[in-house]
């Protein structure tokens, strides 16, 4: 995980390039003491995540946020206000530290942008895979993934069921779910595997989706809630 530091205030830097420098994974790909030579840098040299202060001469750190666009990298504000709080996570960043940074804040909010990272190039790389080949009988089958909206596992065989049939396929509900994208689906119940993108609602120990009322055991329950980041 490659980062930048951008502060104008140096103790601040160095304070952020020790903590750093104690956290297995994590590369300091350099210091910026504004948000502009931040922003020739991300253009030259992109980067994972950004460790950014808020107050800086000339271009803030929100602003240099918005001027990144949507294909920034995570964001970590740093700072000694905490008036900004609420105008920051409009932003959609990983977290916002108020100064000074405590090795136990910064390890939390370095585990947060670890996640986040993770999940995105995860999510990359399953769009290079769009379907896979299933055994229909003695037909090989292609199925998109989209198409999917669950599987269920029923005594030696997995139903994936689709909106308009299900396919039952010799195999193990484990197999399926190894060959079947993680950033797409999430295992929800012992025999139920759920596409995410398709869930209509939660409630309590139940989930909805295309109609179908699915369990979700209590032993899934708290990653299936962390992986919908329910407001």
């Amino acid at each position: 995980m490659t980062s930048l530091i951008i502060d104008d205030n140096k103790i601040a830097r160095s304070i952020l390039q020790e903590l750093a420098s104690q956290v297995d994974g994590i590369t300091v790909a350099g210091e910026c003491s504004t948000a502009m030579e931040a922003y020739n840098f991300l253009k030259r040299q992109p980067v994972d995540l950004l460790l950014l202060d808020i107050e800086m001469p000339g271009m803030s750190g929100l602003e240099l946020t918005q001027n990144l666009g949507s294909a920034r990298p995570a964001i970590i504000f740093t700072t000694s206000k905490k008036e900004y709080a609420a105008e920051a996570f409009e932003l959609n960043v990983v977290d916002y530290i108020v100064k000074p940074v405590t090795p136990a804040r910064f390890l939390l909010a370095m585990e947060k942008a670890r996640e986040i990272i993770e999940s995105k190039k995860v999510a990359i790389e399953s769009t290079e895979e769009e379907f896979i080949f299933i055994r229909d009988s003695h037909v090989v089958r292609r199925l998109k993934l989209d198409d999917i909206l669950y599987a269920e596992a029923m005594g030696d065989y997995v139903k994936l069921h689709t909106a308009k049939k299900f396919y039952a396929i010799y195999t193990s509900l484990k197999a399926v779910e190894e060959r079947l994208p993680a950033a797409l689906f999430q295992r929800v119940h012992r025999s139920y595997l759920v596409a995410v993108n398709k869930i209509d609602t939660l409630q309590g120990g139940v989930l909805m989706v295309a109609e179908h009322s699915l369990p979700v055991a209590d032993a899934y329950r708290k990653a299936l809630t962390q992986r919908l980041r329910i407001l």
